[in-house]
């Protein structure tokens, strides 16, 4: 396992890549509030062999943290991923891009947009934004499930997030999760990562560029309020895998109610005995599922 810096734009972005080049490549692209270390163990597993590519995205880690909300709209961030596709498979589409959380994000912005860089889609725990509005905009149990994305938008977050040695940062990370996979070791390394509220800034304001809208408990969103979000520019065309830990509580099976109408060839596996964080506490299994998935 080694570290690149790429220049990104005329900044400078941290990845970290482990395995064989010549071998069929996966970008793994992290969400909050991790950093490319979140798939240390899921590497280790898989590179023997796949070539694994898991960068800091913009605003984590070791890469460039702009201050400015507009710097994460998610044009500019699914450019920061085409960049270090470019960068590693330029003359062919990688094997498959996995985006977990925020990375889900960006992954299937990467799928709708750049079809012909990427073979194959795999999502864990993450949501494709039609499924996702409709689930934040219902006022049900996903739309009080999110209320914290409000709290990460307001500003001053970061300064909270980081009081106190990241105090309510690790209660966002663990409330109602299993956190046992979380050693001293790696949470030491989770805070380095992490920083001080400068830093964080970068990390919420992912969510602060978000078009999504979040309803109050009880009381829907209007059609009228809601983003556009035209269905044929964000059709999935490869074949997609969607791992979903079924103890997750910060996002509920309602996120993915009609996937399979944006996808061309949708696999869903759940997990059991598995939360949010299934990418810990189930490395093997799910490393045991992608293999699967992509095998010729």
């Amino acid at each position: 396992m080694r570290s690149d810096t790429l220049k990104i734009a005329g900044h400078d972005f941290h990845v970290m890549v482990a395995g064989d080049p010549s071998k069929p490549a996966i970008l793994m692209l992290h969400g909050f509030p991790e950093y490319s270390g979140a798939f240390a163990e899921l590497i280790a597993q898989l590179e023997e062999e796949y070539f694994c590519i898991a960068p800091d995205q913009r605003g984590y880690g070791q890469s460039w943290r702009p201050a400015e909300v507009d710097h994460y709209a998610a044009s500019k961030l699914v450019g920061d991923a085409l960049a270090v596709l470019d960068h590693y498979s330029p003359d062919a589409p990688i094997a498959a891009v996995l985006g977990h959380d925020w990375g889900a994000a960006v992954a299937y912005g990467l799928a709708f947009r750049y079809p012909d860089r990427l073979q194959k889609l795999i999502v864990a725990n993450g949501v494709h934004p039609i499924p996702f509005q409709r689930a934040l905009a219902a006022g049900g149990a996903q739309s009080e499930a999110s209320q914290y994305i409000n709290w990460l938008r307001a500003e001053g977050s970061e300064d909270k997030l980081a009081a106190n040695d990241h105090a309510r940062m690790l209660g966002i990370f663990s409330k109602h999760m299993n956190m046992s996979w979380m050693t001293p070791e790696k949470l030491a390394a989770y805070q380095t990562a992490w920083g001080d509220a400068d830093h964080i800034r970068g990390m919420v304001n992912w969510y602060r560029a978000s078009f999504l809208k979040v309803a109050a408990p009880g009381v829907p969103l209007s059609r009228e309020v809601l983003p556009n979000l035209p269905p044929h520019l964000l059709h999935v065309p490869m074949p997609h895998l969607l791992l979903w830990g079924e103890n997750d509580t910060a996002l509920l099976p309602e996120c993915y109610a009609g996937l399979e109408d944006h996808c061309a060839d949708l696999t869903l596996q759940t997990i059991p005995e598995a939360d949010h964080w299934l990418l810990h506490q189930k490395t093997a299994e799910i490393a045991r599922h992608i293999r699967k998935f992509l095998a010729p």
